[in-house]
């Protein structure tokens, strides 16, 4: 038997209209029944309501969030922890809250303390890009991807259904996993990489750049993120984070090692390794 389908009467506000609340809204469209919109710079709301990105907006959420059924938090992690806060504040009818923050553990803790009457999932979509804004939100950003679904206890058949349609709807695959388990394995899937292209990026001489080619734009494209956006992530998943780097200085000082003593077996042999785990992980 099929579930009901929760999507297509949703009355959608989105907190945050950059690119994956945009993306989101724009995917989205002629899906539900509304789509709101709430983002702090009145210059975003003005352009999502020129470009239809959704059927109004705000900057203030009092003046969006009553109108909806459900609520997306598209924000920072930092900015979805302060909204969550708030959030009884701005609405007080049933609704399904769901998150996009790009970390999870502190992010669910803190829906555990919203009154009854909200019935949230922490999400995470695995997609994205370095530019970050309404001006960059795509409609199928999200195809292909995974999009991460970390439950509370309290979440509701309701609340789950709803999630893995909106998965579907965007042509994304749900993956349910636990708020730590996420958190360790984004760290060395995203957080940890950004923290190795920015570093490449800052530490290769300016005078290169005329020879940069698509090897060293791929590499350090991460580099070009948000850096204040970063910053709340790495914050949030600090100790994951920095297992990542001791895994990771063990193995290149073995590449710098079999390097300067010009054990070129030894480093074809780890090099070797490196492409077939890279091909494991992405293949």
């Amino acid at each position: 038997m099929s579930e009901p389908d929760f999507l297509s009467g949703s009355h959608l506000a989105i907190v945050g209209l950059g690119l994956m609340g945009g993306s989101l809204a724009m995917a989205l469209k002629d899906r539900c029944a509304a789509i709101y919109g709430v983002d702090p710079d009145p210059e975003v709301v003005a352009q999502a309501i020129g470009r239809e990105v959704v059927k109004s907006a705000s900057t203030v959420p009092g003046e969006i969030l009553s109108e909806a059924d459900t609520i997306i938090l598209a924000a920072p992690v930092g900015a979805i922890l302060e909204l969550i806060r708030t959030l009884p504040e701005h609405h007080a009818r049933p609704a399904i809250v769901l998150d996009l923050g790009s970390t999870k553990a502190l992010i669910v803790q803190a829906m555990k303390a919203l009154p009854p009457r909200f019935d949230p999932v922490g999400g995470h979509p695995m997609c994205g890009k370095e530019k970050s804004g309404l001006a960059y939100a795509d409609s199928s950003l999200f195809e292909g991807s995974s999009f991460v679904f970390t439950p509370l206890e309290s979440s509701s058949g309701r609340a789950r259904a709803f999630c893995r349609q909106l998965a579907s709807a965007v042509g994304a695959r749900d993956v349910w996993i636990d708020p730590d388990t996420h958190d360790r394995w984004v760290a060395a899937t995203s957080h940890f990489p950004y923290l190795l292209a920015s570093a490449l990026a800052a530490s290769t001489p300016a005078e290169v750049a005329p020879l940069v080619g698509p090897g060293f734009r791929s590499t350090t494209r991460l580099a070009a993120s948000s850096a204040q956006m970063m910053r709340d992530i790495l914050a949030t998943n600090r100790e994951n984070v920095l297992a990542a780097f001791s895994g990771f200085k063990q193995h290149l000082e073995s590449l710098e090692e079999l390097l300067a003593r010009g054990d070129y077996g030894e480093l074809e042999m780890l090099l070797s390794q490196g492409a077939e785990r890279q091909s494991q992980l992405v293949g």
